[in-house]
């Protein structure tokens, strides 16, 4: 994706015009928001991450809506914005936006403090994330680096008021909202007729990204597991536009894929360990099977693999092999064996 893309229009089998408009959410990183016409409200659906040239972005495909397609459309017209999770590539150009337009904010009730309480949020996060990495195993000296990372993007989001919540299977002027949490608590696709917008929830070439739900309630991949069941349950799904990537033309199949990839890395995860012949850390997991992470990739590998990590000790592939340093220790890393 670069940002001088320009947007693209869907329609769904009632007529209704779903704007698909490419930002630079960050550097070299795409993502899409989403313009709705043809409802009782001109909706918007994300914006963008308020970073770089984002809100640019954003605006400048807004502003190509009219001339390109033909309608009578501009900014002032936006009455609503629906937030689908409270990530920072989702929701960062909230307030920028807002203010442009007045529009009513909506998001689900578990995201709704990201929204509302940001800076409480960034706070809380951030030290469920340090004990995270504690228990990980993560070298102090590289785990500072990594929080300061986590910090950096974070610092420039201050919290805005929410007008309205968002709740499974519940309908709002033509669009059906689907609670999908797992890569997010308060993850939600929206159903339009025969197009769901999914999101980060199901993508068309990566397996979205994964974390431990002892970092955030209503993360981890069980919950995913679940939401991937719930959207593979709805029926009727005939094109399936994402936050990031490509159209997916046949949904089901994709959450069947990426059911297996996971499934896949749950493997690895217990190969890794049975190759060191020895109890290991979420760290050392990490470096057998993701050798090459660099930067904030690999924080992203840590919470990954902890997040498998987690699912195969709940479900009693693992077992913790320190119990004694555990229960005399702080916050000692935990060590895990094939149970």
């Amino acid at each position: 994706m670069t940002t001088s893309a320009a947007p693209d229009r869907f329609l769904t089998s009632t007529g209704i015009q779903i704007y698909r408009i490419p930002v630079e959410a960050f550097p070299g990183f795409g993502a899409y928001c989403y313009l709705i016409l043809g409802m009782d409200q001109p909706t918007l659906v994300d914006t963008g991450s308020g970073l770089g040239s984002s809100n640019d972005d954003l605006l400048n495909g807004l502003n190509q809506i009219a001339d390109l397609f033909g309608v009578p459309f501009q900014l002032s017209d936006i009455q609503r914005i629906i937030v689908t999770h409270g990530h920072i590539d989702h929701f960062g150009g909230l307030g920028f936006i807002q203010e442009l337009t007045g529009a009513a904010v909506g998001i689900h009730r578990l995201d709704r403090r990201v929204l509302e309480s940001y800076e409480e949020r960034v706070i809380v996060a951030t030290k469920d994330l340090r004990v995270y990495l504690e228990r990980a195993g993560v070298d102090p000296q590289f785990r500072d680096g990594l929080m300061e990372m986590y910090g950096f993007a974070k610092r420039s989001f201050r919290s805005v008021k929410v007008d309205f919540s968002l709740h499974d299977n519940r309908a709002i002027d033509g669009m059906t909202f689907y609670h999908t949490p797992g890569h997010c608590p308060g993850q939600v696709c929206i159903m339009i007729d025969n197009i769901l917008l999914s999101a980060d929830h199901i993508l068309s070439k990566t397996t979205p990204h994964q974390s431990p739900e002892s970092i955030t309630h209503y993360t981890g991949l069980g919950h995913y597991f679940d939401a991937l069941k719930h959207v593979a349950h709805i029926s009727g799904i005939e094109l399936t536009l994402g936050g990031h990537e490509d159209p997916i033309e046949d949904v089901y199949t994709r959450i069947t894929d990426i059911r297996a990839s996971h499934d896949r890395k749950l493997n690895r995860v217990l190969d890794a360990i049975k190759a060191a012949e020895r109890p290991c850390t979420i760290s050392e997991v990490v470096q057998a099977i993701y050798p090459d992470k660099r930067g904030y990739d690999s924080l992203l590998a840590l919470e990954e693999a902890g997040a498998h990590v987690e699912y195969l000790y709940e479900h009693g592939h693992l077992e913790v092999t320190n119990l004694k340093q555990v229960e005399l220790e702080e916050n000692p890393a935990l060590f895990f064996g094939i149970a």
